[in-house]
């Protein structure tokens, strides 16, 4: 399985380099002093949101990463050079946690983030540090700091505008290949998606958005059936879900059952699950008989206050609606959270 969402690393940064105990010694200048050099300080640890990235997976093959080390001091008062700092990249979205203590550090949401993680050591002074009018040839010089270490726990939320849920077979891979460039496994069997895919879907001319496949999903996915709680914090950071509805394998008679199952599934993992909106989407309408029992069915679930759409995604019929009408409200959400952050710095300025 190539999709990892869930890793221990340990991290270390630079120690710093010792400083040096010399002194000057050339032809006809006797006694010249201590010339002892500082270590260098040992390099920093940064990490890094990589918009390219989109999964753990690297950090399944390594697991220690480490900074350079200060280069010790030299004689001529010649300091060592500082240690190469590190930066790892990780996806956005990745929650790094303390793995010992189990603390959240940081919760790296946004692209192109850098956050300092743990500092170098400082490097030591050399002997030319310590000379006084009344101790003239020191012969103490400090060793270089160690630097820090600390062993992570990264967790990965994915993060997508719109997140994709219903029964396994309910036609979410198939849609997100239609919109998106993303290639998911389709077949005609359950739980054809064993990880979550995402895709570009552009829209409006150069405007774009992110959809997310989640698999997974059925009755007791909340405690671990199926594949269970793995992969349902992947949906905690959508702005809103496209509830896919499998007409044609839908209890007879009852067609609001797959869907008020995966609800409460949701409900069960996180009550803020669904109060987040959600557009009804209706699959498969190539099918004649689902074109039928689609007329049928819309009006029960718009009377509990959803829009739907009745879709077909190999054909291509009801797409391009459902796209447009999920960048308008992609649009509208955007505009206010612009607003709010606008607000939010206007106030800061006022306060200082």
């Amino acid at each position: 399985m190539r999709f990892v969402d869930q890793v221990k690393i340990n991290v270390k940064s630079g120690d710093g380099g010792r400083g040096c105990l010399s002194f000057r010694r050339e032809k006809f200048i006797p006694r010249g002093g201590p010339d002892g050099g500082d270590g260098g300080h040992g390099g920093d640890v940064y990490l890094h949101t990589d918009s390219s990235l989109t999964t753990l997976l690297d950090f399944r093959y390594n697991a220690h990463y480490k900074a350079g080390n200060g280069v010790h001091g030299m004689g001529k008062h010649m300091h060592g050079k500082a240690g190469e700092p590190l930066t790892i990249n990780v996806p956005p979205g990745t929650l790094v946690y303390d793995a010992d203590s189990g603390e959240l550090l940081i919760d790296l949401t946004e692209p192109g983030q850098t956050h300092k993680l743990l500092s170098g050591g400082m490097g030591g002074r050399g002997n030319a540090r310590f000379a006084t009018s009344t101790n003239r040839a020191p012969r103490h010089v400090q060793p270089g700091e160690p630097g820090e270490t600390i062993k992570l726990r990264l967790d990965l939320k994915l993060m997508a505008d719109v997140g994709l849920v219903g029964m396994p077979n309910a036609g979410k891979s198939t849609l997100i290949r239609s919109v998106s460039a993303a290639r998911p496994k389709v077949a005609d069997y359950p739980f054809t998606t064993l990880v979550p895919n995402l895709g570009v879907v552009r829209y409006g001319g150069f405007k774009s958005f992110v959809m997310a496949d989640i698999p997974g999903l059925i009755e007791g996915a909340s405690e671990g059936h199926g594949l269970g709680t793995r992969f349902l914090r992947h949906v905690e950071r959508t702005d809103f879900f496209l509830h896919l509805v499998d007409l044609t394998s839908a209890p007879e008679d009852n067609y609001l059952e797959h869907f008020d199952t995966i609800n409460a599934e949701l409900e069960r993992h996180d009550p803020e699950m669904l109060k987040k909106p959600q557009l009804v989407v209706l699959t498969k309408n190539d099918v004649t008989e689902v074109r039928e029992l689609a007329k049928q069915v819309t009006p029960l679930f718009e009377e509990r206050g959803y829009s739907v759409f009745s879709i077909s995604a190999i054909s291509g019929d009801g797409i391009k609606e459902l796209v447009d009408e999920i960048g308008a409200r992609l649009d509208v959400s955007r505009q206010a959270a612009d607003q709010a952050d606008q607000a939010d710095q206007a106030d800061q300025e006022n306060e200082e």
